[in-house]
């Protein structure tokens, strides 16, 4: 064992969770196990998660159209001793409301959510798209829900999207949504920040910091949801190439180049950046599951090797042709 599979992650609002948790995000995706009526699979892995010690288990009522929480609703009630973190989204559903932030519509989607999950109440509740309507008509709507749902105990912490640009982003872009996000950020003053992660896409700077460090100092949680697998090889690699483009030489000369490396020291560098991060895994099998998890299992990551990590990727980043950044955009499953 190493720190890593015993270090609680602290997200703020008395959030533990261990440092790797689960994305239910493949529920519904066109290939996924899940897709049909056997729900068998999936919750077998689910299983296997809490085996491995996961006790982060993120849903979204988007995912499979509900699905994914009636799915995490069963497992709950498999472990009515065991205690968990449980994490789900608002905001890409709209049924027949306005708009999916229009007046009450947030606080009938979480009325869902706990009847999906069996539950009374919400660990984390997030803010799942930057979509408030025209003029943002709907965001002080939104903000007062979350508040009020906060208040009266429906839910614990108020999470909201974190800055993410696809890697083909022009620095203009990436400029223009740490600037929404500053914006918004600041109106519905979040306890924790979800954000899709990725090895291969370039950092954006919030006033001066990166995200890390911008959280740090504002006393904010972090999880990043990593994608299945995180698609570094099956996205740089030329079709019927057996290893990703010149750029990783040096992690492949540090850490070898056998099955799952490149995963394990995505998953690890973002798992170490800090003490109020954790990160959450998709998967569709339960050999995903314990090669995510397994990766914990090993020698942590020093400085040196971080920095490593660091400048490889940019060095791919600076490399790759507009194809391989649609792969990566379109593996990430998120």
């Amino acid at each position: 064992m190493t720190d890593l599979d015993t270090m609680s992650r602290h997200l703020g609002q008395g959030l533990l969770a261990h440092p790797l948790g689960v994305n239910l995000g493949a529920v519904g995706l066109a290939g996924s196990p899940t897709r049909g009526e056997d729900d068998g699979p999936f919750l077998d892995g689910l299983r296997r998660a809490v085996e491995l010690g996961a006790n982060l288990f993120d849903a979204a009522d988007s995912y499979g159209a509900g699905r994914a929480e009636r799915m995490l609703g069963r497992l709950l009630r498999e472990y009515p001793d065991q205690t968990f973190l449980i994490s789900s989204k608002v905001g890409k559903i709209r049924g027949s409301a306005p708009h999916a932030y229009a007046d009450r519509h947030i606080h009938h989607q979480l009325q869902q959510t706990l009847e999906n999950l069996y539950a009374e109440e919400l660990d984390l509740y997030t803010l799942d798209s930057w979509d408030f309507g025209p003029q943002d008509r709907y965001l002080g709507t939104a903000i007062d829900q979350m508040h009020a749902l906060r208040e009266v105990g429906a839910i614990k912490a108020i999470g909201m999207r974190g800055p993410y640009t696809p890697a083909e982003a022009t620095p203009a872009e990436r400029a223009a949504c740490a600037e929404r996000f500053l914006h918004l950020f600041r109106l519905i003053r979040p306890n924790v920040i979800w954000t899709r992660c990725n090895a291969l896409t370039p950092t954006i700077t919030l006033e001066g910091e990166d995200l890390f460090a911008f959280t740090a100092r504002h006393g904010v949680g972090v999880i990043l949801a990593a994608p299945k697998a995180l698609g570094l090889r099956t996205a740089l690699a030329p079709a019927g190439a057996e290893k990703a483009p010149c750029g990783l030489e040096s992690l492949y000369a540090r850490f070898g180049d056998t099955p799952g490396t490149l995963t394990r020291l995505a998953l690890l560098s973002g798992v170490q950046r800090a003490g109020h991060c954790a990160t959450v895994v998709g998967f569709t099998s339960e050999a995903q599951l314990e090669a995510s998890f397994g990766s914990l299992s090993g020698p942590v990551l020093t400085a040196v090797e971080l920095r490593l990590l660091d400048d490889a990727y940019a060095r791919v980043r600076a490399q790759m042709h507009p194809k391989q950044k649609e792969r990566l955009a379109a593996g990430t499953g998120l």
